[in-house]
């Protein structure tokens, strides 16, 4: 606080107490014409008060008794230390009154001191928490990226097509949740932009894909992911738009639209393309492995995801709590 700089050194304190006094005192005498019977300590009660809270205890105590003994010896009772019953109450009462202002003064500083203190404190808490958060991220996001090449290594070691395909597939799958981790910790935060982390996501797939034929749009306005959503609702949007790139567009361009909205208790993804569309609605167990993991993250969501056609091709829907739950 700017007002503790008057307690150190000791004796700044102590000269800030004399020249309160001082002054009280000065105006007291000068005004004493004016001042009707009954207001001995009119000027002394701010000065204590300002010593108090700029100097503290002790510098306060030194203003009150230096006031205190001035009253007394000019304007209460007989000139001098006059020891009358009348005399003594009002020393009395002086008394009293300056030691519940510098109690309370005092006692409320030391209580503001002591709270930022401890507010800095869990502040520090808080970063090294951040700090240790973020290292952990960033060692899980590495781990997995070692998964994801050795998957990749295995895949290329494969022989037969059907493993070499699962493996890379699930190499790139790994991958991609890697990459999340690693978005989230460069964040500093729990939570990432839905739209940023999904157009480079997308384009990663377009470009793994080649098909620089294919066009997609992405709205999804400020809408954020948290860290318990950013994973799978990325992953299932995935899944979504290579299914679309593989069986959507078989031999012409095409568009996919991806959208991502929110009205509070409920929040939706969809990924529409103008493709060749189903025959029919995808309902029960699916038997692909992608859209089996697609089903397990939905329900990981605590939502229901569903792909059927559209006029033209086809739109993959997926709602889920806006307060995630977590299995």
């Amino acid at each position: 606080m700017r007002h503790q700089a008057l307690r150190h050194p000791v004796w700044r304190g102590y000269a800030l107490a004399i020249a309160a006094w001082a002054v009280a005192f000065g105006l007291r005498y000068g005004l004493a014409p004016w001042f009707p019977p009954g207001f001995p300590y009119l000027t002394f009660f701010p000065a204590v008060v300002l010593v108090a809270f700029y100097a503290g205890l002790r510098p306060a105590v030194l203003t009150a008794t230096l006031s205190g003994l001035s009253a007394w010896w000019f304007w209460i009772g007989a000139p001098g230390f006059d020891l009358g019953v009348a005399t003594l109450v009002a020393i009395g009462f002086y008394a009293f009154v300056v030691a519940v202002d510098i109690f309370f003064i005092v006692g409320m500083d030391k209580a503001s001191r002591e709270l930022a203190k401890e507010v800095e404190r869990n502040a520090a808490l808080a970063e090294s928490r951040d700090i240790l958060l973020r290292e952990v991220q960033h060692r899980v996001s590495n781990n997995i990226q070692v998964v994801s090449a050795l998957l990749k290594l295995e895949a290329r070691a494969a022989v037969d097509p059907g493993a070499k395909k699962a493996l890379a597939d699930a190499s790139a799958r790994t991958g991609l949740v890697a990459r999340i981790q690693r978005s989230l910790a460069d964040a500093e935060q729990q939570t990432t932009a839905f739209q940023d982390l999904a157009r480079s996501i997308v384009d990663d797939a377009l470009t793994a894909a080649a098909r620089d034929d294919v066009a997609v749009s992405i709205s999804a306005g400020e809408v954020v992911l948290s860290a318990e959503e950013a994973t799978p609702v990325v992953l299932i949007m995935l899944e979504c738009v290579n299914n679309a790139l593989e069986h959507a567009f078989p031999n012409r361009p095409g568009r996919i639209t991806i959208a991502l909205c929110d009205d509070g208790a409920v929040r939706t993804l969809t990924v529409a393309d103008d493709g060749v569309g189903l025959s029919e609605e995808v309902s029960g167990e699916p038997r692909s492995l992608g859209l089996r993991i697609t089903t397990a993250l939905a329900r990981q969501l605590g939502g229901e995801w569903s792909l059927r056609p559209a006029s033209p091709g086809a739109i993959a829907r997926l709602s889920w709590p806006s307060a995630p739950v977590t299995p």
